[in-house]
């Protein structure tokens, strides 16, 4: 079956015995088009099953209403949180999202931009991969004035704003409540070091311990990959370690809850045996037995003020790109898979 062809604004006129130019007017609601005429045109356009190409109008205006949006991993419950603020907001700006996923992959990623920029998307939210070690693949948008915005995962750049938590903060804060419970030998499970949301929380780990007086051991931090097959191996690692920690910051919650039961499975209690924390405050942490301690992560609010921002920007009304940096509240919430203390004779 032949695809019918699309009816054009020159077809409405024929019909109409109307100028293509009072057709347009009338379409667009222009003010000097009567009511009457407009009626008209409106009706004839209905009939005939007229569909503006609302996207050659918008190249026309130099925008497509577009927003890009680059994420690690869409099967998250972060990103998908995070994903829900930014659509809400966009969808009532009259915006819509281009969503695409890096897999954790700089080349990945570099392909991504590449896609939004020929797609001619008006502004980009942007989440780092595991790997990226620089944004070169970004400066076609910051040259054309495209504004970018990293949120969670960012890079320092004077022009590309970005939305934070203060890790360093909170993770120096959960360590600090896992050494108050009595844990002595406090091993942490993060993620590459590139990425400036496990530095800084591995950053805050540190200095806890620091400020306790521990000596940090290099031998307890254990790099992966931060994903449910990371906390299989590293529970298995922590199994046939000779001396095991008794407690264990885990830089997010699936990592932790995944390594949680091979623990169990094992024999360990937790915990009496080993004190657990994770990250982010994800809807595993509720459900996981004992329900574990973590850090609550505003993704959703995340994604309201980032894409927020962006548009407000677009409309010349954002101060962010002045501000550079927000930094988002978040906070410590304490379960029972820390808790010590509580499980004392």
């Amino acid at each position: 079956m032949n695809k019918s062809k699309d009816v054009t604004i020159y077809d409405l006129a024929r019909a109409l015995k109307m100028a293509p130019s009072t057709v347009s007017r009338g379409l667009n609601d222009h003010p000097e088009i009567n009511k009457k005429t407009k009626k008209k045109i409106l009706e004839m356009a209905s009939q005939m099953q007229y569909q503006s190409n609302t996207f050659a109008s918008n190249l026309r205006r130099q925008c497509t209403n577009t927003i890009g949006v680059m994420v690690p991993k869409l099967n998250s419950y972060f990103v998908s949180t995070v994903l829900a603020g930014m659509e809400k907001v966009a969808s009532e700006n009259g915006y819509n999202l281009i969503i695409s996923q890096s897999l954790e992959l700089m080349s990945k990623e570099i392909k991504n931009a590449n896609t939004m920029f020929h797609n001619r998307v008006d502004g980009l939210l942007v989440s780092l991969s595991f790997d990226t070690t620089d944004i070169d693949h970004f400066s076609d948008f910051i040259k054309k004035d495209i504004p970018v915005i990293f949120f969670d995962r960012v890079y320092d750049h004077p022009k590309c704003p970005c939305i934070v938590i203060d890790n360093y903060k909170n993770s120096y804060d959960l360590t600090r409540h896992l050494i108050e419970q009595g844990c002595k030998r406090i091993a942490h499970v993060t993620g590459n070091q590139l990425r400036n949301v496990y530095k800084e929380r591995c950053g805050g780990y540190k200095r806890a311990l620091t400020d306790a007086g521990y000596a940090f051991n290099e031998g307890l931090v254990m790099i992966s990959e931060m994903n449910e097959e990371a906390g299989i191996t590293t529970a298995n690692a922590i199994l046939a370690m000779p001396e095991r920690p008794d407690g264990i910051f885990f830089a997010n919650d699936i990592t932790a809850a995944t390594a949680m039961q091979v623990l169990k499975q094992n024999g360990i209690k937790i915990p009496e045996d080993i004190a657990i924390a994770g990250f982010n405050n994800e809807l595993i942490t509720r459900v996981v037995e004992p329900n574990l301690t973590t850090v609550n992560y505003p993704s959703y609010d995340m994604g309201v003020i980032a894409a927020t921002n962006l548009i407000n920007h677009l409309n010349g009304v954002s101060e962010m790109f002045t501000t550079n940096k927000i930094v988002l509240r978040s906070e410590l919430i304490i379960r029972a898979s820390s808790l010590r203390k509580n499980t004392e004779g």
